[in-house]
C-alpha cells in the first residue's frame, strides 16, 4: 500500500511544520530567521561575495517602511518585517514563476502567513491599508535591489517596480550580508518590534507544543 506523500518539514528547533494545516504552535522565530538567511533573492543572480538573502530583504523593507510610512506602529512594522516569512518553508519563487504556478501557491503561502501572524500576536490577515503600505515598501526595496544588485537598468526597474523618490540608497542595507549576519540582523529587528514575551530563542530540540 502506497503511503501518502509527506506534507511537513522538520525544523532545526525540533518543530514539525505541517504545510497542509500549519499550526502557530509549530512556528519559531529562530527557524524563520535561520531559513530566510539562507534563501537567496533573485534566484541568487546578484552581485557580491554573498547572496542577497530574504532575511536581509525583510530588514531592508522594514527600513524603507519606517521612512515611507512613519505613522506605522510597532506591531505593523513587525508585520512588514515578516512579510516574506513563509519563504523559510517554501523558498523565494521569483514573480514570473509565481504567475505560472497559479493559485495553489498563494493558498499555501496564505495559510503559512496566517499561522506566522497568529504565533506572534498579529491578525491572521493584514488590513488592506497595511497590506498596501507593505507592498509599496517592497516595491521600493525591489527597485534598489534590481538596480544595485540584480543587473537591471534604471529604466527596466522603473517599468516593473516604479521609480522611488526621497531615498538615499547609500543609507539602505544593500551590500549583501554573510548568512550569519543576515540571521542576526533579522532577529535583532524582530526583538525590537515583537510584543513582550515573544522569545526569539529556539524551542528545545525534539519538542512540539500540543495542538
Amino acid at each position: 500500500m502506497s503511503r501518502a506523500p509527506r506534507a511537513w518539514q522538520r525544523m532545526l528547533s525540533g518543530r514539525r511544520l505541517d504545510l497542509v494545516d500549519p499550526s502557530p504552535f509549530d512556528i519559531e522565530i529562530a527557524d524563520i530567521a535561520h531559513g530566510l538567511a539562507r534563501v537567496a533573492r533573485w534566484n541568487g543572480q546578484t552581485v557580491g561575495a554573498h547572496a542577497f538573502s530574504v532575511a536581509q530583504h525583510a530588514v531592508l523593507v522594514e527600513a524603507v517602511a519606517q521612512h515611507a510610512a512613519p505613522a506605522l506602529g510597532r506591531a505593523e512594522r513587525l508585520a512588514v518585517l515578516l512579510h516574506d516569512a513563509p519563504e523559510y518553508v517554501i523558498g523565494d519563487m521569483i514573480s514570473p514563476f509565481k504567475a505560472l504556478v497559479g493559485g495553489e501557491y498563494k493558498t499555501i503561502e496564505a495559510r503559512l502567513m496566517a499561522a506566522i501572524h497568529l504565533r506572534f500576536g498579529l491578525p491572521a490577515a493584514c488590513p488592506p491599508k497595511l497590506k498596501a503600505a507593505i507592498k509599496a515598501a517592497d516595491r521600493i526595496a525591489a527597485y534598489f535591489e534590481a538596480t544595485r544588485l540584480a543587473g537591471f537598468s534604471a529604466a527596466e526597474a522603473e517599468r516593473y517596480f516604479g521609480r522611488p523618490s526621497g531615498f538615499d540608497p547609500a543609507r539602505l542595507p544593500l551590500i549583501p550580508w554573510p548568512t550569519a549576519e543576515a540571521e542576526a540582523q533579522f532577529l535583532a529587528r524582530f526583538a525590537a518590534l515583537a510584543p513582550p514575551g515573544a522569545d526569539p530563542r529556539p524551542a528545545a530540540t525534539g519538542t512540539t507544543a500540543p495542538r
